[in-house]
């Protein structure tokens, strides 16, 4: 979804509904355009940083051997 659109607010979530478009209509009218910026870019490095600390956990999980011992079955 592209930064400048918003997803439908979810039903029944005051959060959603009432208590965000507030909250981005203050943020839109009292800070400049440039100090927005910032903040969502710093958003999106926040988002970046947990992305990649997942990413090594999952490669560390899938690299670990296997528990067990091989048997032949005759």
């Amino acid at each position: 979804m592209d930064e400048q659109q918003t997803a439908p607010p979810a039903q029944g979530c005051v959060f959603c509904t009432i208590v965000e478009p507030q909250i981005n209509n203050l943020i839109e009218h009292m800070w400049p355009e440039d100090t927005r910026e910032h903040f969502r870019n710093a958003r999106l490095e926040v988002l970046k940083g947990v992305r990649s600390m997942l990413d090594a956990r999952i490669e560390r999980l899938s690299k670990q051997e296997k528990k067990g011992t091989k048997l032949t079955v005759e």
